[in-house]
């Protein structure tokens, strides 16, 4: 079942063509990992990183990590193949690349239903094109096993013929349209990758800019990212101990029949004290991830 305080906070992409890897993210510390058949997959190989993606899932042994296998396009030579291997192997979800309709989302449902996918194997869409962001209202709305938007940004930057800038503006607009669908639906909202992997300050600061939009997490192509982006998307000491304080005064004020209630000068009403319970709720998921 769909648990939308699952931390994502780090979303790792795994080559499915290289088995050393594959094994070697059983004891990496990323909350995702995205075992990948499409981009990272040489043409030649995709037919055995199928397969060892495949055994790999179906062997287990990933803990509490979240998996998920992206496959190619439907469209191309491998995608039915991938998508049928994927549903036998029961991931916690299939990604799919390029979703830009509702159409090719609700193909995606009727073929996983077909091949007998259980029904906790989610859909999540890569928003990586122009008109899959134009109709992102649409894609989440085709499917009730749809629970997440991945930004591919790279591609979506280059449709744009974006700039490549250092604070993103070209791409703010599609980036805040995908995460206002994607909250105005209950579905989770991962940012893009950071490409220059080595720059772990840039990245922090990339990271920060993600977390201030309000994404759940970030997509990574390298595990030296991932400790930086943990610490990045999870509340941080102060943060929690402030809303338990706004906890405590809000019900602390309930009890004497008030609506609301001030902490250090500022008002708490219901809204900032669910909020609160929310980041709670998130925080001990994530101590719980990492135990």
């Amino acid at each position: 079942m769909f648990d939308p305080f699952r931390p994502r906070r780090s979303v790792l992409y795994m080559p499915g063509s290289n088995a050393r890897a594959l094994e070697k993210a059983k004891g990496l510390a990323a909350d995702v990992l995205i075992l990948d058949l499409e981009d990272a997959v040489a043409p030649t190989e995709k037919v055995a990183a199928r397969d060892l993606v495949s055994n790999a899932v179906q062997a287990g042994g990933y803990g509490k990590r979240e998996i998920v296998i992206r496959i190619n396009g439907l469209d191309t030579d491998h995608g039915m193949d991938d998508l049928r291997a994927a549903c036998a192997a029961a991931p916690d979800a299939i990604l799919i690349p390029k979703a830009q309709s509702a159409a090719m989302i609700g193909e995606t449902e009727a073929l996983m239903d077909r091949h007998g996918a259980p029904a906790s194997t989610q859909i999540w869409a890569m928003m990586e094109t122009p008109l899959g962001v134009l109709h992102a209202e649409r894609v989440a709305t085709a499917s009730t096993r749809l629970t997440a938007f991945v930004m591919g940004t790279n591609d979506l930057a280059e449709d744009l013929r974006a700039r490549r800038v250092k604070d993103r503006a070209p791409l703010i607009p599609s980036l805040a349209h995908c995460l206002l669908v994607a909250r105005s639906y209950g579905m989770v909202a991962i940012d893009g990758v950071y490409n220059a992997f080595r720059d772990s300050e840039g990245f922090a600061e990339r990271c920060t800019q993600s977390r201030n939009l309000g994404f759940d997490g970030k997509t990574l192509i390298h595990p030296s990212q991932i400790e930086v982006c943990n610490t990045v998307f999870a509340p941080d000491d102060t943060t929690v101990e402030h809303a338990k304080a706004q906890i405590r005064a809000f019900e602390e004020a309930q009890e004497k029949g008030e609506g609301i209630a001030v902490l250090d000068g500022r008002i708490v009403e219901n809204l900032h004290a669910q909020a609160a319970r929310n980041l709670l709720i998130r925080h001990n998921a994530i101590r719980a991830m990492e135990t």
